[in-house]
């Protein structure tokens, strides 16, 4: 692979940086915004349901349903410009992708708390890939027991792997800023576990 591992352990973190150049980055990041059904996300908190401002939509080649925040939501399925962009993720880090989760963040002010990505309908210890486009924003990760962090900044076009054990040991968060004023579309595509393929 080549790339440096930006965890210091317990962990496999890989930024490639752009993959794509910037015209096709503004293009894409043009056709996301009015192709992709966006709906503000939801989650259960102290039982009591709470809306985003953040938008969110869930893509994938079967119709998985996705449990997180305690809201399980139902696939829609692909879509030709994800198809595009889920065929160059794979020929860059080689892994299959059989879903997608976008966040649309309307400026710096919406960010993402720390968790994890270890829902139980995710392959176990298994691949999430990072695609960025639109503003360029800080992304932070934090060990879970030592507390020790790593930020990076995504730049538009990027592409971000987390894998192996990083879940199990590591937060991640998209913290707010009121120093950038203009969107970001991200895309995590993703290993669903598929009953239909287990022997």
């Amino acid at each position: 692979m080549g790339l440096k591992n930006l965890l210091p352990y317990d962990g496999e973190v890989f930024y490639w940086g752009p993959i794509f150049e910037p015209s096709q980055s503004y293009q894409f990041f043009e056709d996301l915004l009015n192709k992709i059904a966006w709906k503000n996300d939801e989650a259960r908190m102290f039982g009591r349901t709470m809306v985003t401002k953040r938008k969110v939509a869930w893509y994938a080649e079967k119709p998985f349903t996705y449990t997180y925040s305690k809201v399980t939501k139902q696939a829609l399925p692909w879509i030709p410009i994800l198809e595009k962009l889920n065929s160059k993720v794979k020929s860059v880090c080689g892994d299959h992708f059989n879903s997608c989760l976008l966040n649309l963040y309307h400026s710096g002010v919406e960010g993402m708390a720390w968790h994890s990505d270890g829902e139980k309908d995710l392959v176990k210890h298994g691949v999430i890939a990072s695609v960025s486009f639109g503003a360029e924003r800080k992304f932070s990760f934090k060990h879970k027991k030592s507390k020790e962090s790593v930020s990076l900044t995504l730049e538009a076009g990027s592409l971000l792997i987390m894998k192996g054990e990083t879940q199990d040991h590591w937060l991640h968060r998209l913290p707010p800023t009121k120093k950038v004023s203009e969107p970001r579309i991200n895309l995590t595509f993703r290993q669903i576990q598929d009953s239909t393929n287990k022997d």
